[in-house]
């Protein structure tokens, strides 16, 4: 096919596609909201618009697997609301596609569907939670909310927006010793899962009556993910500082391990140790909500840059923040720039210096590197662009720099630079 026209084109960036193997300098050109070919010196005449993003690491645009954005509902366990407004935090990370990992329910998935996913810019998908009601309150210490056959349809009535099951909050307290079960949610969310053919996400907190181990080994089956992977309670590491060996065969038998940051699940004393010793999460995610957008987490691209600075080439932060995750979710139309993909991109500045980095226990990191988006494309809509690096200079601009979309104004050019409204 004869290509005739670019709407845009990105020039001269470092181009990181993991999925179709692409590491190195090259063009990406969009139309239609499309990816419309990538490589060496595209035709520079085809292209309405020309974007140099010369010194920039190009990628495609990144997919945060965990976070909250049901901020339109405030669960009862937590009246300031849990989650965030996922426009106001994505973009600026360079992220098109957040997953919200259960907090919300069978119950109120529709609502959720109509007050935040379909009117979000970003692209939202989600993991229904097994507890009818979702996040957060005592009921998810009951197992009389855990409603497989009520989840399973949730997902099946939103296949567009629905990724999985997910499970978290189940304490196996006493208050209901009639039904008193310690893998009462785990159960319940796999029999869900399989009835509507989704993997199961774990948030898992081990007793001596269901050990972690048992978990990755004899509950979770091959596609289902452990989020929190580096989180205090799971003693994944020996007294060498080695990853146990269980970690290693429960990898093997297909089980996904995500990083889900979050305020209180990633531990230097973990992670630094595990990527040390070559286990390095499978996904990396935010598990961004309320009350870590000022700290610890703050957003993706400094979870992407905890990462790089713990010894990850960049090519393996990128691969584990778009395809690895594509992959998670069985969504293989994400996280690659491939023609005919949605033209979903961000661009990256990779800044060397001197940069601290936290945990969860307030212990830090000192790195060299630091990730920082300059620019992000949504549907090959300029969605970011904090450096201008789309912008002319203003001594340069067209005649259109002196309206604002809707706003009408004329411009009397004699005036030179005023605006008669």
């Amino acid at each position: 096919m004869t290509i005739e026209h670019f709407d845009m084109l990105l020039i001269n960036g470092h181009v990181i596609d993991p999925k179709n193997g692409v590491d190195g300098l090259a063009d990406v050109a969009i139309t239609a909201g499309r990816i419309a070919a990538v490589g060496r010196d595209l035709n520079r005449a085809l292209a309405g618009r020309i974007i140099d993003v010369s010194g920039l690491v190009v990628t495609p645009g990144i997919i945060d697997m965990h976070v909250h954005v049901y901020h339109t509902r405030a669960p009862e366990g937590d009246p300031e609301g849990l989650s965030v407004a996922a426009d106001a935090h994505t973009f600026r990370s360079g992220v098109t596609t957040a997953v919200d990992t259960g907090t919300a329910g069978a119950r109120h998935l529709r609502h959720f569907k109509q007050t935040v996913i379909d009117r979000a810019k970003t692209r939202i998908l989600a993991y229904v939670n097994i507890v009818d009601q979702g996040m957060l309150g005592d009921f998810e210490q009951d197992p009389r909310t855990f409603d497989a056959e009520l989840a399973a349809a949730a997902v099946e009535a939103y296949p567009e927006i629905c990724v999985g099951i997910k499970t978290a909050h189940y304490w196996t307290h006493a208050d209901y010793d009639a039904l008193h079960t310690p893998w009462a949610a785990v159960d319940q969310a796999i029999r869900a899962a399989a009835l509507c053919g989704k993997p199961v996400m774990y948030d898992f907190w081990p007793r001596p009556e269901r050990p972690y181990e048992d978990l990755v080994l004899k509950k979770a089956r091959p596609g289902d993910i452990h989020t929190h992977v580096f989180a205090q309670q799971f003693m994944t590491i020996d007294d060498a500082g080695k990853v146990k060996p269980f970690m290693r065969e429960a990898r093997a038998r297909g089980v996904r391990f995500d990083l889900g940051h979050g305020a209180a699940s990633f531990w230097y004393r973990n992670g630094a140790r595990a990527i040390a010793d070559g286990f390095a999460p499978d996904t990396i995610s935010t598990d961004l909500h309320n009350h870590n957008v000022h700290g610890v987490v703050i957003d993706m691209q400094t979870t992407m840059s905890k990462m790089l600075n713990l010894g990850l080439g960049l090519t393996d932060v990128i691969t584990r923040s778009t395809a690895n995750v594509a992959v998670s979710l069985n969504r293989p139309e994400l996280g690659h720039l491939s023609v005919g993909a949605c033209a979903d991109v961000a661009v990256f500045a990779v800044q060397t210096g001197r940069f601290g980095f936290v945990d969860c226990g307030r212990a830090k990191i000192v790195g060299d590197k630091r990730l920082e988006c300059q620019l992000t494309l949504r549907a090959g809509e300029i969605v970011y662009d904090i450096a201008g690096v789309a912008a002319p200079l203003w001594t340069e601009a067209p005649p259109s720099y002196w309206t604002l979309p809707g706003t009408p104004v004329t411009v009397n050019p004699a005036l030179s630079g005023h605006v008669k409204p």
